[in-house]
């Protein structure tokens, strides 16, 4: 689907969500209901998706609709940064969804100590990014990603249900990247705010 369209789809459910969430009239109810089921229609037509498993992807939620946040370390040893290889092969910075009951420091530390076996301490914030301003395929709902620079402190991989791998990279042999989860120019990012201890964060 065209960026354009997406935007406009993705809005549309935005709005039936909220409608839904907050409406009182039964008229408006069915008809946000109705703006809700062709929103997932179009997303089904342009993706080949079953309607139901758009719905189950694309309209699952209630209330107001916000942002998720996903959360990156950067941890380096000797110059070089960590990355997760994932079951597809490709590699990651370490992170995942911000959880509930988790904070950003907090949802770091879990996501590095699950998918690389190591504990770290996270230090400072490298960069508060929209998803799909940076990152390829864009994804149908918003996406918030935080990159948090970490001191390593201590362990090893582990054998897990999400990845299949942990090595230290320099910036001259990254390997091939997962670039849905995190890109090229956002690993160098990373080596950036590594190297400058005046680092100013940075957001869109």
């Amino acid at each position: 689907m065209d960026e354009k369209w997406l935007k406009r789809v993705i809005e549309i459910q935005s709005l039936a969500q909220c409608g839904l969430a907050y409406c009182k009239d039964d008229y408006d109810l069915e008809r946000y209901r109705r703006l809700r089921e062709i929103a997932a229609e179009m997303m089904s037509d342009a993706s080949g998706l079953p309607v139901e498993k758009v719905q189950d992807l694309f309209c699952n939620e209630s209330g107001y609709q916000t942002p998720k946040l996903d959360t990156r370390a950067a941890v380096f040893r000797e110059g070089k940064i960590l990355l997760v290889r994932e079951n597809n092969g490709r590699w990651s910075l370490p992170g995942g969804w911000v959880d509930v009951l988790e904070s950003i420091a907090s949802n770091t530390v879990k996501e590095v100590q699950e998918e690389a076996g190591v504990t770290v301490r996270p230090q400072r914030l490298i960069a508060v990014q929209d998803r799909n301003q940076h990152n390829r395929p864009p994804y149908a709902y918003g996406v918030c990603k935080v990159f948090v620079l970490c001191d390593y402190i201590e362990g090893r991989f582990k054998q897990n249900i999400e990845t299949t791998a942990t090595a230290y990279f320099d910036l001259d042999h990254l390997p091939p990247l997962a670039e849905e989860k995190c890109n090229r120019a956002q690993v160098e990012m990373c080596f950036a705010a590594a190297a400058d201890p005046n680092w100013s964060v940075l957001f869109d």
